[in-house]
């Protein structure tokens, strides 16, 4: 065959793009090679990639092309000339099954924070570059007048219209959300639009239908794949359909910079996604998914619009145009709300993501002498492609100075062995053992132990919350909050930090077993670790003790590091002591001590505003059923009755939950811990002024 060999190209293999380029054309191999005078065998052999033509076989492609010799050879774009962008519906089930809606997108809620935290999440997981952090930026953008008009034109919003009109028809909560959404925008003629963009990220990869990154966010559920080393935070595959959530018309528009080429190309991958539930159109039954997208020419996804390569135009009028050419991913979030009802101006919005951002991800933002920051976060508003509220960078210190503090000190190797200075940390090892997965253990072997790192630092003064150990894992993702046991009376105010696996910063091979261990005890929300599916059924007998004996663990270490005091059940720091009683209410005696809840030590401090800050110990009788509690904040004023406070904060622990001011305590917990904040506002007099009493009594009506 007189033909070269394969030379190396820049762009997309030969074979391949030719056979893209023919079927854009609908043109046959056999035609192309009557046309360049070749044989069927040597198309064939071009195509396959078992050989290239030789120029003036290639310059004559290009005429038959319509295009010129450098389009051929580079192969960076597709010659054949675009074709008509439009919206693709999946047909109905044949087999007559019908869906009203993602299941995936009510696995969260609707909340800008839960979206704030799964998108976010999902960008730190593809970082691209591990020497510098992923920068995500959020950009809320109303529109109205022409700017709302040219927008839904080149949307194609009729196209859509009919769709969304019958959708909208039925009784379950999808389509009356839909009727809502539709309804506002025709008569406030107002949409709003979010923005999450992320580069330094690896960008939506891979093929349109096969495995990869792409189809993963765009053609599935529940399909994770995450390329991060076991380092991922999330390993559901469920934190992108927030974003889907967050529409109130279900749909999100893509595009995207790769960090691999396909198809010769990286820059401008562009398709958008409509989540619809089942409905009807002209007599035609839909399913409910729809892609916006060029059709396709393969055969077998023929007619289903598939990804384009968009031009600078396009991805103006779409608001889809990135700042960078770096690799990432920018999700355009057509009508995006707040479904908790939080928020409702431009500016809590904007607040609450700048927020919602610091509270998740401070630990990823802080950055130190041994490891940098994984993650920079911007939030912006604009109202008709102007500035609204100027750009703000998220600082982590700003909410959260004492946890900062504590994890930057860690990084920077200035951690101390004994607290002398409110600004030292003080840091010592956790042991958490791992529990072997089944078929891999050896008999009665209990596992292998992974030191974890904890971090305690004096609180700051302006904290609502303390004496709290927050645990992380991974790129730093915050899991839980842990509330210490039985803490020495007038312990001060205290923050703390627990690393986990990959968090602390180490590598091994036990590093990667408590990761995988902790991961698999995470339920979707990704906000505690206990009992999961995965995690009884992958790991041996004992998994779920050793979860309870790494929290006792932590626990023991908190108290080993804030030092041993005597414990009295009337004391209390000298200067709170004359300020501070407990009261159970009325009828204490002898036998109450067996009968009812006792209060075992108690720990207050007031803070700059004048609010007390009470952490209360209880000590409970055995119950069949739950002890429902009402505590009551009073001032024992000088002179007349005692006034009641109001609560500003009443937090449970591991051992209580507090639901509507009423502390709940579950059958066979024999000791509890619960937090309260008082209310200035409510207080008669000044705080430092009158004595606090916290009667804790059982709630009217409740069980026990």
């Amino acid at each position: 065959m007189s033909e070269s060999a394969p030379p190396a190209s820049p762009g997309e293999a030969f074979g391949p793009w030719l056979r893209r380029q023919l079927q854009r054309a609908d043109m046959s191999q056999a035609e192309l090679a009557t046309k360049v005078g070749k044989t069927r065998a040597a198309v064939s052999a071009w195509i396959t990639g078992r050989a290239e033509p030789r120029e003036e076989t290639k310059v004559r492609i290009a005429e038959i092309l319509g295009t010129d010799l450098a389009a051929v050879v580079t192969r960076t774009t597709d010659v054949s000339g675009s074709r008509p962008v439009r919206w693709h519906h999946r047909r109905a089930y044949a087999d007559g099954g019908r869906e009203y809606g993602n299941a995936a997108a009510f696995a969260f809620d609707a909340d800008l924070a839960v979206l704030a935290r799964e998108a976010t999440q999902n960008s730190l997981d593809e970082r691209y570059d591990d020497h510098r952090p992923v920068r995500v930026q959020y950009t809320l953008h109303e529109l109205d007048g022409t700017h709302l008009d040219a927008f839904l034109a080149a949307l194609h919003w009729d196209d859509l219209l009919p769709h969304f009109e019958e959708a909208s028809r039925g009784g379950q909560k999808v389509s009356r959300g839909l009727r809502s959404a539709l309804d506002d925008l025709t008569q406030e003629r107002r949409l709003l639009l979010l923005r999450v963009d992320d580069y330094n990220a690896a960008g939506l990869t891979g093929p349109e239908y096969g495995d990869g990154r792409f189809a993963a966010v765009v053609r599935r559920q529940l399909d994770s794949h995450k390329v991060t080393g076991g380092r991922a935070g999330g390993s559901y595959g469920l934190g992108k359909a927030t974003l889907w959530a967050t529409s109130r018309f279900g749909l999100v528009l893509i595009n995207s910079t790769l960090s691999e080429p396909h198809e010769g190309r990286t820059t401008g991958r562009v398709v958008g996604r409509l989540d619809l539930p089942w409905h009807e159109v002209g007599g035609e039954s839909y399913a409910g998914p729809a892609w916006l997208g060029e059709p396709d020419t393969e055969a077998e996804h023929k007619g289903v619009s598939r990804s384009w390569w968009a031009d600078d135009e396009t991805l103006r009028s779409l608001y889809l145009a990135r700042s960078e050419d770096e690799p990432g991913t920018s999700f355009l979030i057509v009508g995006a709300y707040d479904a908790s009802g939080a928020t409702e101006s431009l500016q809590e919005m904007h607040d609450k993501l700048v927020e919602s951002l610091a509270d998740d991800f401070w630990a990823a933002m802080i950055g130190g002498r041994s490891a940098g920051p994984l993650l920079e976060a911007r939030v912006t508003t604009l109202r008709n492609g102007k500035v609204y509220i100027p750009e703000q960078l998220v600082d982590p210190r700003t909410r959260h100075p004492a946890t900062s503090r504590a994890l930057q000190a860690y990084l920077d190797g200035n951690t101390v062995e004994e607290l002398t200075s409110a600004d030292q940390v003080v840091r010592a090892d956790v042991p958490l053992i791992v529990t072997p997965v089944k078929g891999r253990g050896r008999s009665r072997d209990k596992g292998r132990e992974h030191p974890a790192v904890l971090l305690l630092t004096p609180a700051d003064g302006n904290d609502a919350q303390f004496n709290r150990v927050v645990c992380m894992r991974g790129n730093r993702m915050t899991i839980t909050e842990q509330r210490p046991r039985d803490l020495p009376l007038g312990t001060p105010a205290f923050q703390a930090v627990l690393l986990a696996g990959y968090a602390t910063g180490r590598e091994g091979e036990d590093v990667a077993l408590a990761e995988a261990f902790l991961r698999a005890s995470e339920p979707p929300e990704h906000d505690r670790w206990d009992r999961t599916q995965e995690l009884t059924t992958t790991y041996e007998r004992g998994a779920l003790s050793r979860l309870k004996e790494f929290r006792s663990a932590i626990d023991k270490t908190v108290r080993s590091l804030l030092g041993k005091r005597e414990i009295t059940k009337t004391g209390g720091p000298a200067v709170l002591r004359e300020l501070l009683k407990l009261d159970m209410g009325s009828g204490a005696g002898a036998r109450r001590a067996h009968s009812f809840p006792t209060v075992r030590d108690v720990d207050a401090r007031i803070d700059d505003r004048g609010a007390w800050h009470v952490t209360v110990h209880l000590r409970l009788p055995e119950a069949a059923d739950p002890w429902v509690l009402a505590p009551i904040a009073k001032f024992d004023v000088r002179s007349g009755g005692r006034p009641s406070v109001d609560w500003e904060l009443l937090v449970g622990s591991e051992t209580c939950r507090a639901e509507n001011g009423l502390i709940i305590v579950e059958p066979g917990v024999r000791a509890a811990v619960f937090s309260g904040v008082t209310d200035p506002a409510t207080h008669p007099v000044r705080g430092a002024y009158a004595r606090l009493t916290v009667d804790v009594p059982k709630a009217r009506g409740g069980a026990a």
